[in-house]
């Protein structure tokens, strides 16, 4: 018989040794932790010294200060890094080719077709226009001028869709064995000014390297009174409240871990306008007047297009000062300044729609301009709006055609097209352009060669092209 006091016993027997095996377990799971720890810690610091190695010894980095440490980027970088393929193929290339062309020339597009185009046709870059995707490509489904309505995540949109209308375009090639050009042209994309403040900066960066863009420009206006740089109205922050705008972009960029391109642009050649007189060079400026809304009037011009792109410079890869002229000598003057301080350093310019370019040069200084601008230093230069222009003007032009002549005016837009084949130009077999013939490849691969229900077979675009 069991008495009362061997249960007693029993109890107190099973309880030490459920609290012995608790210490125990806890010990362990304690012991397992600080391992855990002690690993993640060693990661990081050879994360830290490797990355620190990294800016010290590659020539990418140049010329490029940091205003946070690599300690700093490898602890918001996570346990599981991401690679962004397209992005970092981009930043290479452009790298390159700003390196190795005298210039780098692209048109703004507004679709994945005309970039596509556009490699076809032998351009090297495509530029993404923050004006466009706010008249035409937002995701608000809106026409909006160029004062940043649109929502910000509308131009990482558009550099997805433009990287995948490049890509399929490759795949076309690739499955039917044809060379072509190296489709995946960098796409330089405008984040105008930030959307808000450094933070907003550091996702948008994000955003764009995510979606694939090689490289990204922000300006240096206040974001809710941004205004296209050839408007009125326009509101300058501080110069070092730009300085950190720029720094959370690149600090995105490194979290990243992508080498991106930063493209500094300010508006200070034609802004009167600044929120603040905090920063000591931005007090050279002043007017010592107000505006009603409380901003500070400032003296635009180029000094202190000068005085802030000499700030900008260690934190961006180019520089760009937006212009009202194609001016040639206020190019100079800007190019001449900076490379005095600044050697090498990568410039950009705006050859814009914005200019009425016959008005301020004839056909012979036109022809001749974008090679001046690059014997100054001018690397990257681009038509920023073209895509708009060139759609408008062109489905304008068919339209008058074909209210007035009916089939006649497509049928001259047709015989356009076949007469560019010689040229390179395809999409005149539209099927074809978008990947019909690539997914009958497809279809072959999963159903065999005798597959009845391929699509290019049997088309009108096979029997009459």
């Amino acid at each position: 018989m069991i008495s009362g006091l061997d249960v007693m016993l029993e109890g107190l027997t099973e309880g030490i040794d459920a609290n012995l095996l608790g210490t125990q377990t806890q010990k362990a799971a304690t012991e397992r932790g600080a391992a855990m720890t002690a690993d993640r810690d060693q990661a990081m610091e050879r994360a830290t010294r490797e990355l620190e190695a990294g800016w010290a010894s590659d020539g990418r980095w140049e010329g490029i200060e940091r205003a946070y440490t690599a300690a700093d980027v490898v602890r918001l970088r996570g346990s599981v890094q991401v690679e962004h393929t397209l992005a970092r193929l981009g930043a290479e290339r452009l790298w390159a080719l700003l390196h190795e062309c005298d210039v780098v020339a692209a048109l703004g597009v507004l679709t994945g077709g005309q970039a596509v185009q556009a490699v076809k046709a032998g351009l090297d870059a495509i530029y993404l226009s923050g004006w466009q995707v706010a008249a035409d490509a937002n995701l608000a489904e809106q026409v909006y001028p160029d004062q940043s309505l649109y929502p910000s995540n509308s131009v990482p949109a558009v550099a997805r869709r433009i990287n995948n209308a490049l890509r399929r375009a490759d795949q076309i090639a690739w499955a039917e064995g044809k060379d072509g050009p190296y489709w995946l042209a960098p796409i330089i994309a405008d984040a105008e000014a930030g959307f808000g403040g450094a933070l907003n900066a550091f996702e948008l960066m994000g955003a764009m390297i995510e979606a694939g863009a090689a490289g990204v420009h922000f300006e240096d206006q206040l974001a809710s009174e941004k205004k296209c740089g050839h408007l009125g109205g326009k509101v300058l922050v501080p110069t070092g409240h730009f300085v950190r705008t720029l720094t959370a972009a690149r600090l995105a960029a490194d979290v990243a871990g992508m080498p991106t391109l930063l493209i500094a642009r300010t508006d200070a050649l034609a802004a009167t306008l600044l929120t603040s007189d905090v920063d000591e060079p931005d007090r050279e400026f002043l007017t010592g007047e107000r505006s009603v809304e409380g901003y500070f009037r400032v003296r635009a011009g180029l000094d202190p297009v000068l005085a802030r792109c000499r700030a900008y410079a260690p934190y961006a890869d180019l520089l760009w000062f937006e212009t009202s002229t194609p001016d040639l000598e206020d190019a100079r003057r800007f190019a001449e300044a900076i490379h005095a301080e600044f050697p090498g350093k990568l410039l950009a310019y705006n050859c814009s729609p914005s200019f009425n370019w016959k008005r301020h040069l004839d056909d012979a200084d036109i022809a001749k301009f974008q090679r001046e601008l690059a014997a100054m230093g001018y690397r990257f230069q681009f038509v920023t709006l073209a895509g708009f222009h060139a759609l408008n003007a062109s489905m304008f032009e068919l339209a008058r055609g074909y209210a007035t002549e009916g089939m006649t005016a497509y049928a001259r837009l047709q015989q356009r097209e076949l007469d560019l084949e010689a040229d390179g130009y395809t999409a005149t077999r539209h099927q074809r352009e978008v990947g019909t013939s690539y997914f009958d490849t497809v279809a072959e691969a999963i159903g065999g060669p005798d597959a009845s229900t391929i699509a290019l077979a049997g088309s009108t675009e096979a029997d009459q092209f």
